[in-house]
Parts: structure tokens; C-alpha cells; sequence
């Protein structure tokens, strides 16, 4: 996402910019602080913006500064969220804070950070650091709006009507460059084809010319006339009909790799990414969208290039035989192609949202199978079958809308390019009247127009067909361009891991306006069990995911052994950490499979020692088809703590360095919990062990406890040092206390 905007000259004059001081951030904000908007004819030097430099921190409306704060002078300079918008406020070393800047939640993300580059400068300057040596902020998020046109973009990361066409299109030439062989055979049968159909029409103006008007024809001429016409046709349904067969290979074959590609870049891309996306949106556009593609090449890409020819060598031929002819026949094609030319961008229009409808479906209807227990759990059959019916009915209305729309311009454009042909019929049956034309030729250039007008009417059936493969290539390669955030770099290292961990001031959010955790610093040594405890949302899982590097922190940095995370090769780090989160996921398959998803290569041995560690072995051995047993969808043929204990197994299964539990016995009973507990505490010697439970009985023998509150690390200690301490943990144990007193 763009951070620095370009000023025009009055304005950057208007800021007074000292000698070495440099634009670091410039960002639009569009409120005023009278509730105004800044609308879309709010010219450019009307506009308000934010500029930061290494020295201050400046409000623009257009040529005319309305804030000036220095960064020496500032506390704090803070992005708030606020109902429907969102300010920005200066906190002064002296007097009382300031607003601003006001702004929409179109510019949030923009706006926080720069005001976190803002922040940063102003720490560097308090711990009395050179501001230029600070690294600047940089966005992990792409454009919401064009910034040429200013339209939103629906899921993709180009704008369609300002510059992704050209690429696209560039990037779908060079996919077919992989399938040139068959492109060239394609384009082979296209040129023969074309000269087939050209040549038929001379054939018909031969025998009429000179066997049938004059009388002198014989039955060997009628014989020569039937069997070229037969030699033609025939000829012409096989390169048809191999040319059809070629191009149904190169859609499916183009299809095959697009899907493909887009399932390992999904694979690979960063969990935000995933996130930030409707699964149904995602499926979408491996199933559907590569659909689409093959639909187009199989149906449209062979017909379209085979008809362009026909086109062109019929127009000339007509003009060959009568120039006249041809101009008037031609009247109606300008006006049809004036037409289409002002419907293009409706038609567009119209079919993407059609298009978004059917995304919100399909996410609708994931969700719904996905959490079939949960909505028949609270009965609420009738109700999701009514959102789903009425998101069913909006998908229909707008299908129904678009089809009805196309029903009605199809067959005017036809009828259009039809009377292009009753003008031919009628002036060349004058001219033969009159004798100037023989029939043969009226008969030929009736043919040829008939080759053109034929086409041309299938033809306005054709920006529908492009558009919707165009969008498909945008919506399929908005995945493809996309670069995952995290990536390993060149000097990325793989080593045996320690285990020994230092956060180091690690701030992050998930969205940058609402940060998780701030100022998070400590050290774990190797081997050490860590406790983390804390109430719901306070950030002890997002503590995990960053030590497990699903996400890059916004500040600071984690050290692992010494090295920063971002320098450790991933997957390296993934293969030495055994996880068991929250939410227990089983793939659907067997046990075996999904315990020996943690290592592939595990013998059976290694498996059924995992799963006694964890418990697992005994019921195991009880269902039915022992560790070939398939676990259903989502494993919800076994009970939760079932489900548990085998996420243990595949925990533990490739002997990882780290172990990560959250809530690893929150589904167990009490037995099966305790026995669980005594394989845990022999699995967590040796190896760095980060745990979270919201019974704070089962972190008793932790190393050291870690309690998270208000985004920060508020204690650490072990259990007895912070009973002793009668802050947070010991608030908390007594309210557990008092729980358990009042179950009893």
C-alpha cells in the first residue's frame, strides 16, 4: 500500500522543508473536522494530508498548513479507532494531547501506518538515536482502490479497466507459450479451414455459371459439382472436428496447470493472505475460474481466430466482386460495433457482480456443511436454510437480470447484422436483372456475405465470453502475482535447534489500527517450560503463532539460538516444533494418515509409540479397523478427547525441539487429563515447551509463568513467586479456587 504520496510544488513549498529534512510519509485523509467529507470532485490541491518527515509531523489542506507538531516535542503519536472513522492524536511531552487528523475506514490502514512510522522516529529521537539511520515503515497490505480511477477493487490486487488487461493478457500468452506445439497445429487447421470455406462458394458459382444457367450443363458436371462439395464438406468436419479435439486438449491441459499453480501459491502463501479471503472465494477460483479458462479455450479461442480469418478473406472476396455492394451491406456492422463498444463496460460490469454473489454462496454454503453439528446442535435448521435460500434468491435475481439483459441485446444485434445481408440480396438481384451480375456471383457474394454477417453475429455474443474469461484470468492471477509475506531469504539458516528464545520489544497486530501485543520482551532459556496465562483475547495465541512465524512481528524482532526468526529457514523451524493447538483439526482419512502427517516416512513402530505417549494406543486398538480407521470429516467420527490425543501423537510423533500446546487437555475427562498430564511433563524435558490452559493446575510445574494483560507481559515468575507477588496470577487462581469451591 502506497505511504508516500506526491505533492505538488505550492505544496511542498507550503511545508518549508529544511535543509537534509526529507519526506518520509505522505498519506490523503478525507474528514474534516466539521463531519465534512471530502468527496470524489474534491480536487487535489483541496485535499488534506498527513506528512511526516524525520522532524515533524505536518497537516496539508491544500497549500495551507493547519498543524505542525516537532517530533522532539511529542510523546506519543497515536492512530485511534473510532466509531465509523478514525483520528490521529499527538500527545505532547507538554500540555494537553491534539487531534489532528480525521479520516474514513477507506484510509485506516494507510493512515496507521504512517503513524507508526511517526511513532518510530519519535522513539528514535527520545532514545537519542540518528532519525535517518531508522529502517521505514513499509505496507504489507495492496491497494483497496484504483488509484487511477478510484473504483474499489472486489478481491484483486489490479484494476481491471486501468491497467490489468495488458498483463493479463501478457501472462496468459506466455502460460500458452508452454502448449506451442499444439497452438501451431491449432492455427494450421484454422488457415485450412478457412480456405475450405472460401473455396466452396467458388465451386457453387462454377457449376450455376456454367452448368446450370445457360443449359449446357451435363450429369458429369452435376457429379463434379456433388463430389467436390462432398470432398469439402467432409474435409472441412474433420479439421473441425480435430481441431475442436485440440483445443479442448489445450483448455483442459491449461486448466490442469493453472489449478495447479494456483493450489501449491495458496499452499505458500502467508496466513494472512488465506485469511483475509472467503474460503468460498478460494475455491472459487481453483474450481470455477480455471473451469472458465477451459470453457473459453474449447469453445471460443479455436472459433474466434477460425472466424477472424473467414471474416477477413470473405470482405475481400466481396469487394472483389462488387465494391459497391459490400459498403452498403456494411452500413449496419458500424452501428453494432458502436453499440457493443458502449455496452462493453455494463456487460463487464453486470457479470462481476454476478460473480461476487456466487462467491458469498459458496462461502455460505462451506460454513453451513462445515458446521453442520453446531447448527443442528441449536436447532437452527429452518433459519440457515432461510439465509441460504435468500442469499440463493439474490444470486438468482442478478442471474436472472444479466440473462434477461442478454436474451434482449443478443437477437437486436443479430437482427442488426441481418440486414446486411437482405441489402446484398436485394441490390444484387437488381444488378442480375439487369444483367450485370451473373447469378453464380450473386449466389457467391450472398455465400461470403453470409460468412461475414454469420460471424459478426456471433461475434456480439463474444465481449460476454472474453469479459468473463478476462475476469477469471484477473481473479486467478491476483493469487499468482501475490508474494508471500513470509519467505525465506537467501541466507537463511537451517540448524539443529536449541531451543533458546529472546523477545526483544516485539509489538503485533493482526490489523495495524488494532495492536495484540506491545513491548513484549523476555527470555526463555533451552529446555524451559513456559507458561503463558492470561484472560481470553489478551494475545497468548498470537504469541504462539509468532514464535511458530505464521506471521512477522510489526516491531522488534524474536531471536531463536541467537538468530532472528526471519533469518531461520522455515522449513527447518516447522519440522523441529510439535503443535498442538486449540482447536484440534483432523484430515479426513485414517489415524494412521493423520498421525503421520507430522513425519510421512514414520514407520509404523514410531506411530503407535507416539500414540501411546499420548494415550491414544488403547481406543485405537478398540475401533474397528484399528489405525486404518477413517476419522470422517473434520474426525468427527471420534469424541473430542479422542480427536485430542491423536493431535498429540502427530505432535510428537518427528521427536520435535519445540513443543507448543495450547489447551492441549482442554477436551480430555479427568482421567484420561491426568494420564495425559504425566506423558506431557516426561515429553517436555529436553525441549523448549511453550503451553497456555486456562487451568492454571495444569501449569503448575511450568519453569516460569508468563501472564499477559492489556497487550503486555504485565508477570513473570514461577507458581509460588507470583502467588507471593498477589498480583494477576494470583487473582486468577483464586477465582479458580472459588469456582471449584462452588462446583463442590
Amino acid at each position: 500500500m502506497k505511504l508516500l504520496y506526491t505533492l505538488k510544488e505550492s505544496q511542498r513549498q507550503a511545508l518549508s522543508l529544511h535543509d537534509g529534512e526529507t519526506i518520509w510519509y505522505c498519506v490523503p485523509v478525507d474528514l474534516d473536522f466539521d463531519n465534512g467529507m471530502h468527496n470524489a470532485r474534491t480536487s487535489y490541491t483541496d485535499q488534506t494530508w498527513i506528512v511526516v518527515t524525520e522532524e515533524r509531523l505536518v497537516t496539508l489542506r491544500g497549500d495551507e498548513k493547519t498543524s505542525e507538531h516537532l517530533l522532539a516535542d511529542c510523546e506519543k503519536i497515536k492512530c485511534e479507532h473510532q466509531v465509523g472513522c478514525g483520528i490521529v492524536t499527538v500527545f505532547p511531552k507538554e500540555g494537553l494531547p491534539e487531534c489532528v487528523a480525521r479520516f474514513s475506514m477507506r484510509h485506516i490502514i494507510r493512515v496507521a501506518y504512517a503513524v507508526r512510522g511517526a511513532q518510530t522516529l519519535v522513539q528514535a529521537i527520545q532514545e537519542e538515536q540518528n532519525p535517518k539511520m531508522v529502517s521505514r515503515v513499509e505496507s504489507r497490505e495492496y491497494e483497496k482502490y484504483c488509484e487511477k480511477c478510484g473504483r474499489a477493487l472486489p478481491g484483486t490486487s489490479k484494476c481491471m479497466y486501468c491497467d490489468g488487461k495488458s498483463e493479463i493478457l501478457k501472462k496468459f500468452m506466455a502460460l500458452c507459450g508452454d502448449f506451442v506445439g499444439r497452438l501451431i497445429a491449432i492455427s494450421l487447421l484454422l488457415v485450412l479451414l478457412a480456405a475450405i470455406n472460401m473455396f466452396n462458394p467458388m465451386v457453387q458459382r462454377y457449376f450455376i455459371d456454367n452448368a446450370l444457367a445457360n443449359g449446357q450443363g451435363t450429369v458429369k458436371d452435376l457429379w463434379l459439382f456433388i463430389g467436390l462439395t462432398f470432398v469439402l464438406t467432409v474435409g472441412g468436419m474433420i479439421c473441425w472436428i480435430y481441431r475442436y479435439w485440440l483445443c479442448v486438449k489445450l483448455g483442459a491441459s491449461l486448466s490442469m496447470s493453472l489449478r495447479a499453480k494456483l493450489y501449491y501459491k495458496i499452499q505458500v502463501l502467508s496466513l494472512s493472505f488465506i485469511n483475509n479471503r472467503k474460503p468460498g472465494e478460494l475455491m472459487n477460483r481453483v474450481s470455477r475460474d480455471t473451469k472458465q479458462i477451459r470453457i473459453f479455450m474449447e469453445e471460443v479461442f479455436g472459433d474466434m481466430f477460425s472466424t477472424v480469418v473467414t471474416m477477413a478473406v470473405s470482405l475481400v472476396m466481396m469487394l472483389i466482386i462488387s465494391w459497391k455492394m459490400t459498403l452498403l451491406s456494411l452500413a449496419f456492422v458500424v452501428a453494432v460495433l458502436v453499440i457493443i463498444r458502449m455496452f462493453w463496460h455494463h456487460i463487464h460490469t453486470i457479470f462481476h457482480k454476478q460473480w461476487l454473489r456466487a462467491d458469498d454462496l459458496s462461502s455460505n454454503l462451506q460454513d453451513i456443511l462445515s458446521g453442520m453439528r453446531i447448527v443442528k446442535s441449536f436447532g437452527k435448521e429452518e433459519r440457515e436454510s432461510a439465509r441460504f435460500t435468500e442469499k440463493t434468491e439474490a444470486f438468482a435475481a442478478i442471474q436472472k437480470k444479466n440473462e434477461t439483459f442478454w436474451a434482449v441485446f443478443f437477437p437486436i444485434m443479430t437482427f442488426l447484422l441481418g440486414v446486411g445481408t437482405y441489402i446484398a440480396i436485394y441490390f444484387g438481384g437488381v444488378q442480375v436483372l439487369e444483367g450485370s451480375m451473373t447469378v453464380g456471383e450473386l449466389v457467391q457474394f450472398v455465400t461470403y456475405s453470409g460468412y461475414l454477417f454469420g460471424p459478426l453475429s456471433w461475434m456480439t455474443h463474444l465481449p460476454r465470453a472474453v469479459m468473463q474469461m478476462l475476469t477469471s484470468l484477473n481473479r486467478i492471477y491476483d493469487v499468482l502475482d501475490e508474494e508471500p509475506m513470509l519467505a525465506d531469504k537467501a541466507e537463511s539458516k537451517a540448524f539443529p535447534i536449541q531451543g533458546a528464545f529472546t523477545f526483544e520489544d516485539v509489538s503485533f497486530g493482526y490489523q495495524t489500527y488494532e495492536p495484540v501485543l506491545e513491548h513484549i520482551s523476555f527470555d526463555v532459556k533451552p529446555g524451559e517450560m513456559i507458561g503463558l496465562v492470561g484472560a481470553s483475547g489478551t494475545g497468548k495465541s498470537t504469541l504462539i503463532n509468532l514464535i511458530m512465524r505464521l506471521y512477522d512481528v510489526d516491531q522488534g524482532r524474536i531471536t531463536l539460538d541467537g538468530y532472528d526468526l526471519r533469518d531461520v529457514q522455515m522449513e527447518s523451524l516447522h519440522s523441529q516444533i510439535g503443535v498442538v493447538l486449540q482447536e484440534t483439526f483432523l484430515f479426513s482419512g485414517t489415524i494412521l494418515a493423520n498421525i503421520r502427517f507430522a513425519k510421512q516416512d514414520a514407520t509404523l513402530e514410531e506411530v503407535i509409540m507416539a500414540a501411546r505417549a499420548a494415550n491414544a494406543h488403547d481406543f485405537i486398538c478398540k475401533t474397528p479397523d484399528g489405525y486404518n480407521t477413517y476419522v470422517g470429516e473434520h474426525g468427527y467420527n471420534l469424541s473430542g478427547g479422542e480427536r485430542q490425543r491423536i493431535a498429540i501423537a502427530r505432535a510428537i510423533l518427528n521427536n520435535p525441539r519445540i513443543l507448543i500446546l495450547d489447551e492441549a487437555t482442554s477436551a480430555l475427562d479427568t482421567e484420561s487429563e491426568f494420564l495425559i498430564q504425566q506423558a506431557l511433563n516426561r515429553l517436555v524435558k529436553g525441549r523448549t515447551t511453550f503451553a497456555i490452559a486456562h487451568r492454571l493446575s495444569t501449569l503448575r510445574d511450568a519453569d516460569r509463568l508468563v501472564v499477559i494483560d492489556k497487550h503486555g507481559v504485565a508477570e513473570i515468575g514461577t507458581h509460588n513467586e507470583l502467588l507471593e507477588k498477589q498480583g494477576i496470577y494470583y487473582g486468577l487462581v483464586n477465582a479458580q479456587l472459588r469456582m471449584s469451591s462452588g462446583e463442590k
